[in-house]
């Protein structure tokens, strides 16, 4: 090639090879794809990195291995013609193009930025047209969450591991997700279950269709049955009278679709309907995103641009999906015009809505070029875009009220009539409400009673959070945004704070001390209106209405007093290593408690010189309810960092199985015999049966001696 041709070509940066090849398929010869692999410039690891003393003013530093890349990318940059910075549409990628524009040395008029929200060859080419210049007030935003991040994780950090233990970290939006877990937590130990009663009744009609009829209330009002004495009065009322049909309602029931997803509902539902960790979701989301090789096809971006609060979609889109739904399923079943789209408050609305980039690729005619996750996450999102612009499902309903004695029963019944959307999407929900109908009945016919049974239940506390309920808390709250859900629990669970068990997210012994750190001692940081306060205060300054420095400055002096007031008063809550009686079998020392990323452990405290460590059972002050052979209940913790109290002999040939999740009394329940268990906190402790969902006993904890 000689250097004339060199010199014409264009260079065009992205930040993934997955990206590169995808763009090579759309633009020609005059133009070279290379790929930046993210960052290239960040805050140096070893120091703050902002000066609070020089106006906040950041240091950036090459990131260690980019060097050689970055060498290569100046070459191909000095020779190109123009430079035009491909990152992706959002913030970060703002600042990763102005980043790559320092890092290359390149005059500015010599660069340009090109954003697209979907990689197809007629969006790639309007954008090369409508280039423009790197948008500072994107990258200003971006530079106060990263400065804002930095400050509060590089100062209480190292705070926490002067006061409590190495390795602890605390940062902006992972403290408030921790907060939101363990209050949920406290919520779960301190509920109460409450008893209440249902009486279902079957009844048939003159022709002996039998349906079932549920408990309502008495003379027209709801009534609540919190007692085996209040069921009694209802079937003693009910037990000589006639069940009369007093009224019957028929009406018809539109359900619309959901709007395309959002990458929070995508995250949600891909949790619920796949079984997806989020972070595992927008990992082959990017993969969708950036192109994928397909048979026929080449290299394709199936997907739009995958970090979006906002459920509006283009036009064309509209067009497109519209015109796939009339020809495969006929013209009754697509909307005649775009649904209406209101921005939710707190929304950024920089991208559409997440949706296919081609909606006549069949998820089932490219299967064969996709892994099987890949698949399934596309066939997600593209019935879910399908379904957004289709039309509402349509169910024939009834209603009837029946009254036997002034005790009055209530039956429904609902028919699907028109599929609309359900065509294409059916989620979980969607499969709850298949409805069942109810046979033909008329005001004023006699039923009769086939059988009637009342129901013992009693309340069952918040369930925990999963990773899907916990996005959409954070989502709720305004705290984080699309970018940054994801990281946010895998942060707070890497660090050992929170633990996963079938879906369930739990503080750890270790992130409820953390947690209660932060929120005695910076209860602004963990504050959730503050949080979203902020994030607000970001997108402000994305829009260019106020000075990125300004939000440090106005942040900076009372955090700094703060932290000043904590390093006098933290002091009385340093873990210090307990020393035990057990002896180390190794070298003879007296084994110490040590606190660990997954709670308290035995070692020996002539590390390391003797690396001698075991687990740390304590005992929980009562014999085992099952071995009856003096036994003793124990202290332990699951793989992940959970406690829960077991039998010494669980371990045993053969073992004993007995565990709770809640410390036993060693009381049997005066009411089923299964044994008794605490619950709540000091302020509020309970005595509870263990079986609280068919039992329900408990009572008031006495009071320790000294409280």
């Amino acid at each position: 090639m000689s250097k004339k041709d060199t010199k014409s070509k264009n260079l065009v940066i992205v930040e993934s090879p997955a990206k590169a090849k995808t763009l090579k398929k759309f633009l020609g010869s005059s133009y070279k794809i290379e790929a930046s692999m993210g960052h290239v410039r960040d805050l140096p690891k070893s120091e703050l990195g902002i000066n609070p003393d020089n106006d906040f003013e950041p240091k950036y530093i090459t990131i260690r291995g980019k060097g050689e890349l970055l060498a290569k990318l100046r070459k191909e940059a000095k020779a190109a013609k123009m430079v035009y910075l491909a990152t992706d549409p959002d913030r970060e990628g703002e600042a990763i193009s102005w980043h790559l524009i320092h890092a290359l040395k390149v005059e500015p008029e010599k660069t340009a930025r090109i954003t697209f929200n979907e990689i197809t060859a007629q969006a790639v080419k309007k954008a090369v047209k409508e280039a423009r210049a790197v948008d500072m007030n994107l990258v200003d935003a971006q530079q106060a969450r990263r400065a804002l991040d930095r400050v509060v994780g590089y100062k209480i950090s190292p705070l926490l591991w002067k006061k409590v233990k190495k390795g602890l970290s605390a940062g902006r939006v992972q403290s408030v997700a921790l907060k939101i877990i363990c209050d949920r937590e406290e919520e779960i130990e301190n509920f109460i279950p409450e008893e209440y009663w249902t009486i279902e009744a079957i009844l048939a009609n003159a022709k002996k269709k039998q349906f079932e009829a549920k408990y309502h209330g008495e003379d027209g009002k709801k009534k609540k049955l919190t007692s085996k004495e209040d069921a009694d009065k209802v079937l003693k009322a009910v037990e000589k009278g006639d069940f009369v049909v007093q009224d019957v309602k028929k009406s018809q029931r539109t359900r619309k679709p959901n709007p395309p997803f959002t990458t929070s509902t995508l995250q949600q539902e891909a949790g619920r309907e796949l079984n997806f960790a989020t972070r595992k979701t927008m990992m082959i989301a990017q993969q969708l995103y950036e192109g994928i090789t397909v048979g026929g096809h080449g290299t394709v971006g199936l997907v739009t641009y995958i970090r979006t609060d906002s459920t509006r979609i283009a036009d064309e889109a509209f067009t497109a999906g519209r015109e796939y739904v009339v020809s495969n399923f006929g013209e009754a079943y697509a909307l005649k015009s775009k649904p209406e789209v209101k921005a939710k408050r707190g929304s950024q609305d920089a991208h559409e809505a997440i949706r296919p980039s081609y909606v006549h690729l069949n998820p089932e005619e490219i299967k064969d070029s996709l892994s099987r996750d890949q698949y399934r996450l596309y066939r997600l999102i593209w019935r879910r875009f399908l379904a957004s612009i289709m039309t509402p499902a349509i169910f024939d309903t009834v209603a009837a009220k029946i009254e036997n004695n002034k005790q009055i029963f209530n039956a429904t019944g609902s028919v699907l009539k028109f599929e609309g959307y359900k065509k294409v999407y059916l989620s979980k929900e969607d499969e709850e409400e298949t409805g069942k109908a109810l046979p033909e009945l008329s005001v004023g016919e006699k039923l009769k009673l086939v059988k009637i049974t009342p129901g013992q239940h009693f309340t069952q506390p918040p369930p925990r959070y999963s990773e899907a309920s916990l996005v959409k808390a954070l989502e709720e709250n305004g705290v984080g945004r699309p970018s940054t859900y994801a990281p946010t629990i895998s942060t707070i669970t890497a660090r050992g704070y929170v633990t996963k068990e079938q879906k369930a997210l739990y503080p750890t012994e270790l992130g409820g001390i953390v947690n209660n750190i932060m929120a005695e001692h910076f209860e602004q940081i963990v504050n959730i209106d503050f949080t979203a306060n902020m994030e607000e205060t970001l997108d402000r300054v994305e829009e260019g209405e106020i000075a990125w420095k300004d939000v440090m400055r106005e942040f900076y002096p009372p955090f700094t007093e703060k932290l000043k007031i904590a390093e006098e008063n933290i002091g009385e809550i340093e873990v210090r290593d307990e020393v035990t009686d057990i002896i180390c079998e190794n070298c003879g020392r007296n084994m110490v408690i040590k606190f660990g990323r997954y709670g308290r452990f035995l070692a020996c405290p002539g590390f390391p010189d003797c690396r001698n460590a075991k687990p740390l059972f304590e005992d929980a002050g009562c014999d085992c309810p099952i071995c009856k052979n003096g036994a003793r209940v124990q202290i332990k913790k699951t793989k992940k960092g959970r406690i829960y109290y077991g039998c010494e002999n669980n371990q045993a040939d053969p073992p004993c199985e007995f565990m709770s999740w809640n410390r036993p009394t060693g009381q049997p329940c005066p009411r089923c015999g299964q044994p008794l268990v605490e619950k709540g906190t000091k302020k509020s402790k309970k005595i509870a049966c263990a079986d609280d969902k068919t039992c329900g006993y408990f009572t008031q904890a006495p009071e320790e001696a000294g409280d």
